[in-house]
């Protein structure tokens, strides 16, 4: 009977050997598969990320094209500003409408006449003189800039104070 025990004993190492055996496996299949599963993740959202950047790449490219559509409206309601007419009613209703569709896209006008110059949204090109000694202030917009989705497309044209 004794011997029997030794065979017996023998045989539940085996199977405990085996067993760890299997569930270290186990443990390494299961760190791999969620190892796999986290790299998977990572790269279905930088591929989503990617995708988006070229999507707001891409329409900010096509504003950028639409800016002098913009600064024409812009000067021919300056130009009609002093005859009112219904084809300049009509030019400024247009203009209008695609500064408000492109504003829902994200689009933001440079054009606040009154504010500290920032060189980072403003591009001073003229400069007057100010004695009062308030900093430098945007005296007038000479050509409006444009903001898309908050990165800075074209700088303001502007005359600066002080």
């Amino acid at each position: 009977m004794h011997n029997d025990d030794v065979t017996e004993h023998e045989d539940v190492d085996e199977l405990l050997d085996v067993t760890t055996t299997i569930e270290r496996e186990r443990d390494e299949y299961l760190n791999s598969l969620q190892r796999l599963q986290a790299d998977f993740e990572n790269y279905r959202k930088r591929v989503v990320r990617l995708s988006e950047e070229a999507a707001n790449r891409a329409s900010g490219d096509l504003v950028v094209k639409l800016l002098p559509v913009l600064d024409a409206f812009d000067l021919a309601q300056a130009h009609f500003a002093s005859s009112p007419t219904d084809e300049s009613e009509a030019l400024g209703q247009s203009r209008a409408l695609l500064l408000d569709a492109l504003a829902k896209e994200g689009l933001e006008r440079i054009d606040e006449v009154g504010v500290t110059f920032d060189p980072q949204v403003h591009d001073a090109v003229a400069h007057v003189a100010n004695d009062d000694g308030s900093g430098q202030i945007v005296d007038e917009v000479l050509r409006a800039g444009y903001r898309w989705k908050g990165g800075v497309l074209r700088p303001a044209m502007v005359r600066v104070k002080g």
